[in-house]
């Protein structure tokens, strides 16, 4: 199979990257790896804490009425009432969560290294402190609470990443705080926009967009998850610069990234 010039150069110039720090893959994709499992184990401290789940779901629909947000089911509705949206929400929930975090970290590990350093520190942050959210306070989603107007779009629809509460296995559904989902959406946004200057890259906030309308729609998040998984990234991205000395010109917002080949390792 022949390449047009221009992107046989760019093919072969990623091969040679490849070649040449292939150890560096090996240790980054166990690094990543560790770091997932670690999450995935560390949630199910909490999973069959179902009195204090419930009890955080009261208070946190309390705490939104008392804040004035809008209601969960409104939103909810309109992918109730539509299968044509449902069933894409569903198929988003269930996939797209990884399978663009891994394309977006591969295509930045391959082409931006500099950026893929502070992304993947950064997304480090941020599941690590998701992860004490959800120990510290277990919450169950709002597709729980039918009595309520919420419905499990997923049961309805099929394409459920979920069982049963008690069905066991590496899954925890009582960590809908904050929304990990929205977390990561946003911050690989970020990366794609700071790593690229096509006027195209502002398309990449498309992606957290549609993932916090999935991830109410569904029924799998109350709208706090989402603004507190903004506000952990938010504090984490603060902080990132204070503990990674020069990091703070890898957001892009200065013009293109001139780090040296050490910084962020």
């Amino acid at each position: 199979m022949s390449f047009p010039p221009a992107l046989a150069e760019r093919v072969e110039r990623v091969r040679a990257a490849v070649r040449g720090r292939g150890g560096e893959a090996i240790g980054q994709l166990v690094l990543i790896t560790v770091l997932y499992l670690a999450y995935r184990v560390g949630r199910m401290f909490t999973a069959d804490d179902t009195m204090h789940a419930m009890s955080n779901a009261h208070s946190i629909l309390g705490v939104e009425d008392r804040l004035g947000l809008p209601e969960e089911t409104t939103l909810q509705a309109i992918f109730v009432d539509h299968s044509f949206l449902a069933l894409p929400a569903n198929f988003y929930y269930a996939t797209a969560h990884f399978t663009v975090a891994v394309a977006v970290l591969l295509w930045l590990w391959a082409f931006r290294p500099e950026h893929y350093r502070w992304t993947r520190n950064l997304m480090a942050a941020l599941t690590g402190a998701a992860l004490v959210v959800h120990v510290l306070m277990p919450l169950a989603p709002p597709r729980m609470f039918p009595q309520y107007g919420f419905v499990d779009l997923a049961a309805i629809h099929g394409q459920s990443v979920y069982g049963a509460p008690d069905s066991g296995g590496l899954s925890n559904q009582f960590a809908a705080m904050p929304s990990l989902h929205v977390g990561w959406a946003l911050l690989l946004a970020f990366a794609v926009v700071a790593a690229t200057r096509t006027r195209w890259r502002w398309l990449a906030l498309a992606h957290p967009v549609i993932t916090t309308l999935v991830v109410v729609g569904t029924g799998n998040h109350y709208w706090l998850d989402v603004i507190v998984a903004i506000t952990l990234l938010a504090v984490a991205a603060a902080i990132h610069p204070l503990v990674v000395p020069g990091s703070a010109t890898a957001w892009g917002v200065m013009g293109p990234v001139e780090s040296s080949p050490v910084l962020y390792r």
